[in-house]
């Protein structure tokens, strides 16, 4: 690579326009954050039912796009389904066309990492999650037996796989926990905080009228978290509720009717996602699997009013201190009456920005990376920001 180039290959498992759901989220503000920095971003899509995207021209300086693979049987190959079927060889043609450095976003998209032409190129895989264990709770949750037997054989078949990480000169992962099994197994990874939409901490003043619980509810995790919620800590009528998301179960739609306190919103946009988030007395986040990061949590905290969370969602994020936890239903129901009535403090608005704006900033989480990959001298911004000042 050039040292006077500031040329970078990203390569995303999906289109990452519109942002609205996690993975892409990250991919998509982490673009931003790079053209801002300077960096000419030659992104390449693989694209399996969502539409090439204008916003991404205007955030990179080239974007190609490849069809990602279906096959008949997604149990029969010896690679994880989510890495053989992101295959093209117009990719690997293209990224060999330069010795630009290669961001390979998720373990999805390195069906290339190990490629003999790639072996002088610097090599970054970006990882969302420890992929055969987020694979693993899925099979757990998973009530159909064909996905649930599909969701077994992908956790073994990635957990194999995921050896081929030996061969990234870094890889930047999105949480401590991730961070510290990766260092273990490779050696070679390093914290890179999650990419989103906040660039300070903006919480509404007075108070909401409703508990929120918001997800994409097409993920079986997100799904199950609502219905638990539902039937065990959220049965008290005198506290309105709305569960929002996308593609909610019909488990899920059958028993929000049952329950006239109860809203549920989908086909919703992340924007209409965010207003709720920042109209809501409390926002709830329950998980079953303490793996990546829940950007969710981060909006909440962003954005939203009380945050009561589990353990599994906050434990060695960084933001234990700024929620109030609760790992049982009696714990839940407690905090909620709590909080019900109690608008959100100064002092509590205070710690979210000390520790958000500084160990959650795009702009500082940016620099980190180009230092990693060599693009960039460009030391992390440690300057006090406008908002700290104003709270001060």
């Amino acid at each position: 690579m050039s040292k006077k180039s500031k040329h970078l290959h990203v390569i995303a498992f999906d289109v990452p326009y519109p942002a609205n759901y996690g993975g892409v989220i990250d991919i998509y503000y982490k673009l931003v954050a790079l053209s801002e920095s300077g960096v000419k971003v030659h992104l390449h899509c693989y694209q399996y039912g969502r539409a090439e995207s204008a916003m991404l021209k205007g955030v990179c300086y080239k974007v190609n796009y490849y069809k990602r693979k279906i096959f008949r049987n997604p149990i029969y190959n010896t690679k994880p389904y989510i890495v053989a079927s992101r295959n093209s060889t117009a990719l690997i043609e293209n990224l060999i066309k330069d010795d630009y450095p290669i961001l390979f976003e998720g373990l999805h998209s390195t069906y290339y990492l190990a490629d003999e032409r790639l072996k002088d190129r610097f090599k970054v895989v970006r990882t969302h999650n420890i992929e055969h264990h987020y694979y693993k709770h899925l099979e757990k949750v998973e009530t159909n037996r064909f996905k649930r037997f599909f969701f077994k054989i992908e956790s073994e078949r990635l957990k194999k796989y995921e050896r081929i990480l030996k061969h990234a000169n870094c890889i930047a992962a999105i949480s401590q926990n991730d961070c510290a099994y990766l260092k273990r197994k490779y050696g070679n990874a390093v914290l890179l905080p999650p990419f989103h939409v906040n660039t300070a901490v903006n919480v509404e003043p007075g108070k909401g009228k409703f508990i929120l619980y918001h997800g994409n509810l097409s993920v079986g995790e997100n799904n199950e978290a609502a219905i638990y919620l539902l039937k065990n800590v959220l049965v008290d009528k005198k506290y309105p509720v709305v569960i929002a998301g996308n593609d909610p179960s019909e488990e899920l739609k059958d028993l929000v009717v049952k329950m006239d306190h109860v809203t549920l919103h989908s086909k919703i946009t992340s924007e209409e996602i965010n207003h709720l988030i920042s109209e809501a007395q409390i926002n709830i986040l329950h998980t079953n699997q303490a793996t990546g990061i829940k950007l969710k949590l981060l909006n909440a905290l962003f954005m939203g009013r009380h945050c009561i969370a589990n353990s599994k969602m906050i434990e060695n994020t960084g933001l234990e201190d700024l929620c109030v936890q609760a790992d049982t239903i009696s714990q839940y129901k407690s905090a909620i009456k709590k909080y019900w009535d109690n608008e959100i403090s100064n002092d509590m608005i205070k710690a979210r920005v000390n520790v958000l704006e500084s160990s959650f900033n795009n702009t500082s989480s940016i620099h980190l990376l180009l230092r990693e990959i060599g693009i960039s001298k460009m030391p992390l911004n440690k300057k006090i920001t406008a908002r700290q000042k104003d709270i001060a």
